[in-house]
């Protein structure tokens, strides 16, 4: 039973709180979502402590996952000696995306931007890009898809990097993944829907590695590579960048697409600054 002082107080917090225009106890207590990054990717995302749900709690569209078959199951994993057939590509990502996607009115922000998954396929191209397209038709209400020569826009757009049949991925019907190109492939006369991303190794390319300001030369190709992308419709990415601010920075600046980070928090932080 309640003195007068309980009373009172419990009338006053219930004052407030329907003066608040809120309608629910949980809804006063929901954390807030983070605002989207449409330009953060996070490389080797299963290495962190939770998967794919560190990124999201940080705002990123973009996630990176390396995949093994193995007996039938795709298990996301760096190398092949650190196989865990706990830890598959349903488990990790397929599943939680779906959850999220459902909750968030289909998307996987609130009335967010599209979200990336770029799967990494470290083997077998072939054999592994079969098996991993049955089951992203599994997950038709979240992959986006092409159909018939019609592009279907859906929550998430799997793009398929590393050991990559582009043959059959082009003549996958219907196709739920879209190619990671690389710099050779700039000129491509491939649609967006079907090579919607170049990736490649930034020390392959320029010689600048974070140490003082960008060389004019590393500048200049940086700008032409941007140029020829964009016109195609294609974003841009790099992997192997030095992972410091002063190089996300630069490339933000310079207008990379997506940028790539172990760093999830410190990434996150810059780009809400910028």
């Amino acid at each position: 039973m309640t003195n007068p002082v309980q009373t009172f107080a419990i009338a006053v917090h219930v004052l407030l709180f329907v003066a608040s225009g809120r309608t629910s106890i949980a809804q006063e207590a929901a954390p807030l979502l983070p605002a989207p990054l449409v330009r953060a990717h996070a490389h080797n995302d299963y290495l962190h402590d939770r998967p794919l749900l560190d990124a999201l709690d940080c705002g990123f569209c973009s996630v990176e996952a390396d995949v093994f078959l193995v007996e039938g199951e795709l298990i996301v994993a760096h190398t092949r000696f650190w196989l865990d057939p706990k830890q598959t590509l349903k488990k990790l990502y397929l599943d939680p995306l779906r959850e999220r996607v459902k909750a968030n009115g289909g998307r996987v922000y609130p009335d967010g931007p599209p979200f990336t998954l770029l799967i990494d396929i470290k083997r077998d191209g072939t054999k592994t890009f079969a098996t991993l397209s049955k089951l992203l038709a599994q997950y038709d209400d979240v992959f986006s898809s092409v159909k018939e020569g019609k592009v279907q826009r859906k929550a998430v757009t799997a793009i398929i990097s590393g050991d990559r049949d582009v043959n059959a991925i082009k003549k996958a019907s219907p196709r739920y993944a879209g190619i990671d190109g690389r710099l050779s492939d700039l000129l491509s006369d491939a649609p967006a829907h079907e090579l919607p991303l170049i990736s490649d190794s930034w020390p392959h390319h320029f010689r600048w590695r974070g140490e003082g300001e960008i060389y004019q030369d590393d500048v200049q190709k940086l700008k032409q590579v941007l140029e020829k992308a964009h016109a195609k419709g294609r974003r841009v990415r790099f992997w192997a960048i030095p992972d410091k601010p002063i190089v996300w920075k630069t490339l933000h600046s310079a207008g990379v697409d997506l940028i790539n980070t172990d760093k999830l928090k410190e990434l996150s932080e810059l780009l809400r600054s910028q």
